[in-house]
């Protein structure tokens, strides 16, 4: 046979024995059977001019003794007679998985017999049948330990991936999220300028209105002097009343607060969807996590299209609240991108007993079938060179799987897109295995 060569062949596993002779007798055989050298072999090799011509087992010889009068009657008879014309022959320079297969295939049930070592066709030794379970076993342990090795840096790929490309979407809304941030931020800044105007005019009056107060009570104050301290405190007492400052305070204040309050809900959801997660699963409101995605892809949704709500009540589920905002913001926005001028986007929830649907549909341009049998393969994208990674509905995929879920995609060319994600309310459950209602 052609042998292919590894680092470990069968002649490492070569054990040394005396062959035996055609002439050989069985008597003899039994008591080499008995010998410390021979107690762990199960067969010897009978050789002829170098060349293998079988093998007699320990399993044989007994056979034969159990036969009445099997000793006295077979003992003296030659080996021949009784030998395995067909035994097990393995060149030394075959690889030991070759070596594995080939005794596998041809061992027989039970094992009586070991394997015979040749090279060029001739004897060199026996190979034991154990020896060679052994080293096998030895293998499996160390490739488990480099599959341990390799899974755990997979995993810790993994993770790195998914942080990356989150990060990636973050930065991609960075631009959107500073200018929403930066509008209430405008009309703070501005209310706020206002009310220090105010707030001056406020400080004169209350200083003239203070002055008159004092020489009221003092007295000792001439007619003319008190007289120019009615005059100022009115003046800017009347300037206050008619620009109408003491009305407006009560709406700017509530601009600002609504303003500080917009600029508290973007730096919120930042900060849920950006922080790094290490399958820290908690019971949330899925509701909660579509809007916190919503509010981090404002900028981008608010210029193509107008979003519809359908939420139902009983939305719980046990997740990684940041890693489902990841997945919701891409389709959100990939939503977005699929509507040429400006569309509509629904959002549905619907809560079963054992799990909860998302269903985010928009009248986008849709897809063919054959982009949509691709969108979760990795670095699969049909946007311009530099636009997109083609990993953001790949580590999609990955999350919802890796939350026992499921997602699918529905799309019609030219009338939009359906994504439909299904999420376990328990950890344990395998939506799978559930029912569609």
């Amino acid at each position: 046979m052609n042998i292919a060569v590894s680092n470990e062949q069968v002649g490492d596993l070569l054990v040394s024995v005396s062959p035996l002779s055609l002439a050989t007798s069985i008597a003899e055989v039994a008591n080499l059977f008995l010998s410390d050298t021979h107690r762990e072999l199960l067969c010897l090799p009978v050789v002829d001019n170098d060349l293998v011509v079988g093998t007699i087992s320990r399993y044989a010889i007994m056979r034969i003794f159990l036969k009445p009068f099997g000793r006295e009657v077979h003992g003296p008879r030659s080996v021949e007679q009784w030998m395995n014309k067909n035994p097990l022959l393995i060149d030394a320079n075959t690889d030991v998985d070759t070596a594995s297969r080939y005794v596998h295939e041809h061992i027989t049930n039970p094992i009586t017999e070991d394997f015979v070592i040749t090279r060029g066709g001739k004897y060199l030794g026996v190979g034991m049948v154990l020896s060679l379970l052994e080293l096998l076993d030895q293998r499996a342990a160390r490739r488990n330990k480099t599959l341990m090795v390799v899974n755990r840096n997979l995993k810790s790929s993994q993770t790195r991936l998914i942080q990356s490309e989150k990060m990636a979407s973050l930065g991609q809304m960075v631009a959107g999220v500073a200018h929403e941030i930066n509008t209430p931020l405008g009309y703070v800044s501005s209310n706020v300028e206002l009310v220090r105007g105010f707030a001056q005019q406020i400080q004169d009056a209350v200083v003239v209105s203070h002055q008159l107060v004092t020489a009221l009570q003092e007295g000792g104050v001439d007619d003319d002097t008190l007289s120019d301290l009615m005059q100022a405190a009115n003046e800017q007492t009347q300037m206050i009343i008619s620009d109408g400052m003491l009305a407006d305070l009560d709406t700017l204040f509530t601009d600002t607060f609504h303003g500080l309050e917009q600029i508290s809900e973007l730096v919120v959801s930042l900060r849920n969807f950006s922080r790094t997660d290490h399958a820290n699963f908690v019971s949330v409101n899925i509701n909660e996590s579509i809007e916190s995605a919503l509010t981090i892809g404002r900028n981008v949704l608010k210029q193509k299209a107008e979003v519809e709500r359908i939420f139902a009540d009983d939305v719980m589920v046990e997740c990684v609240p940041s890693q489902i905002n990841q997945v919701l913001l891409n389709i959100f926005t990939n939503a977005a991108q699929a509507i040429p001028h400006f569309g509509v986007i629904k959002i549905i929830t619907r809560g079963h007993k054992n799990f909860v649907d998302i269903h985010i549909r928009d009248n986008g341009c849709g897809m063919p079938e054959s982009v949509r049998k691709k969108i979760f393969d990795p670095f699969f994208t049909t946007k311009a060179v530099g636009e997109g990674t083609g990993l953001g509905l790949s580590i999609s995929f990955q999350i919802i799987q890796q939350h026992n879920g499921l997602i699918d995609v529905k799309s019609v060319e030219g009338k939009g897109t359906e994504f439909v994600i299904r999420l376990p309310r328990k950890r344990a459950v395998n939506t799978s295995s559930l029912a569609n209602h």
